[in-house]
């Protein structure tokens, strides 16, 4: 049976990623700051698949409440298959108009939380010689498009060069990058997206089935919809200096 780890699991494309693995019989660790919304999340994942949905209620950025995570994707006894780190927030202004410590926060959650729990959950995949690492990055990441984009093109950069130090272990690795998809993130952002055409949107659903497409294939990358496969491929070969144009006039967030 497998067991899968998801952090920021009760709303958006951690919930989405809940369902499908769900769906395929797989056992559940939800991870999520809301006690209440996360038992309620597991309970209705009980009831309509029949799984283990286990919870662990923790704020990621306290570092003993993160610990407790870590120590979860290191039992030897209680493995762990697959890690999905999820959990992120974005700003509404941009640097350095928000307040320095959100800034830091928001670094935090995106770089050193997956560092942390993907450095507890790596030795006991390899040493199993299986195991799957998904991060959820951003096309954000693909341009320069201020802190979160910065951040997101960390996780990005860090996922691709985690894939081929641990194929040889048998443990995959793929960072997906969504653009702007229809969760939760934009409103606790205070971001106005009210411009955005209908094309621009996503589905979580639809993110992860891509995802797990992608997975499947071995591919270093996940991009959903052909809009953002095309700016994708735009940012890659445009000049940086075109691209930064480019980003400055269109930024697109998770």
């Amino acid at each position: 049976m497998t067991t899968v780890l998801i952090t920021g699991a009760t709303a958006g494309i951690g919930a989405a990623f809940a369902r499908r693995f769900a769906a395929k019989g797989s056992d559940l660790v939800l991870v999520a700051r809301d006690k209440d919304r996360l038992d309620r999340t597991a309970a209705d994942l009980r009831t309509r698949f029949g799984i283990t949905a286990d919870v662990l209620a923790a704020d990621l950025l306290d570092p003993a409440q993160c610990r407790t995570v870590e120590e979860r994707l290191a039992m030897p006894d209680r493995p762990i298959d697959v890690l999905v780190n999820n959990a992120g927030f974005g700003l509404p202004a941009p640097f350095p108009h928000s307040p320095v410590d959100d800034e830091e926060r928001m670094l935090d959650l995106l770089v050193r939380v997956p560092l942390r729990l993907t450095h507890a959950a790596v030795p006991g995949m390899t040493s199993r010689r299986r195991g799957a690492i998904i991060n959820v990055s951003s096309v954000a990441g693909l341009l320069p498009t201020g802190t979160y984009g910065a951040a997101k093109a960390w996780i990005t950069s860090f996922s691709e060069s985690l894939r081929v130090d641990l194929a040889p272990h048998g443990v995959r690795v793929l960072a997906t990058c969504p653009g702007f998809t229809r969760t939760e993130f934009q409103k606790r952002a205070k971001m106005d997206v009210s411009s955005l055409p209908s094309w621009a949107w996503l589905d979580a659903d639809r993110v992860v089935s891509q995802t797990l497409k992608d997975l499947r294939n071995n591919r270093p990358l996940s991009i959903t919809g052909w809009q953002y496969k095309a700016y994708a491929l735009a940012a890659r070969h445009l000049p940086r200096t075109v691209a930064a144009r480019m980003a400055r006039s269109r930024k697109p967030p998770e």
